[in-house]
């Protein structure tokens, strides 16, 4: 198991990830805030959806997914349907203008990660994505629920015990 001091240090450098978000978001168009990038990007990879799923998928509050949808729909961006199943719902469709916007989201987003990984190796960035990966997973879907508190150790002793991911 990794030391303390290497976990302190990795605290540090994924504090740090939010500059590399950042610089990444500069590259994005003005029309299209990360909130609405989020919007399309559910929409594209789990398909149509209600409202409440969406806010669930965001980990924001309905208010605050509201206001997205309202921007993404007044672009033409996504489309608002009635819910069979409940006339009171509207089910959320990307539409192909919306499909267009996140493949020119995905572009730019791409032309930037090879920038500035250009003098990265193939495995380095394979490395990266993997450990990304990872390191993912053994958060759990952080979105959904809240982590489990768990104790930490007393000084001087190991602790053996894993919270469920």
């Amino acid at each position: 198991m990794a030391e303390q001091a290497q976990f302190e240090e990795l605290a540090r450098q994924l504090s740090a990830v939010g500059a590399v978000k950042r610089d990444m978001a500069r590259v994005m168009p003005p029309d299209c805030p990360s909130g609405s990038a989020a919007v399309l990007l559910l929409l594209d990879r789990h398909g149509a959806m209600r409202m409440s799923k969406l806010a669930e998928l965001l980990a924001v509050d309905m208010s605050v997914t509201s206001r997205h949808v309202a921007h993404v729909a007044d672009r033409g961006w996504i489309e608002r349907s009635p819910d069979p199943a409940d006339r009171r719902s509207r089910i959320l469709h990307l539409t192909q203008p919306g499909r267009d916007r996140l493949e020119d989201l995905s572009r730019r987003t791409t032309e930037l990660l090879a920038d500035r990984l250009g003098d990265w190796s193939d495995d380095e960035v394979v490395q990266l994505i993997r450990l990304m990966t990872r390191l993912r997973a053994s958060f759990g879907d952080c979105r959904a629920t809240a982590p489990a508190r768990v104790p930490h150790p007393a000084p001087g002793t190991a602790q053996t015990t894993r919270t469920p991911a």
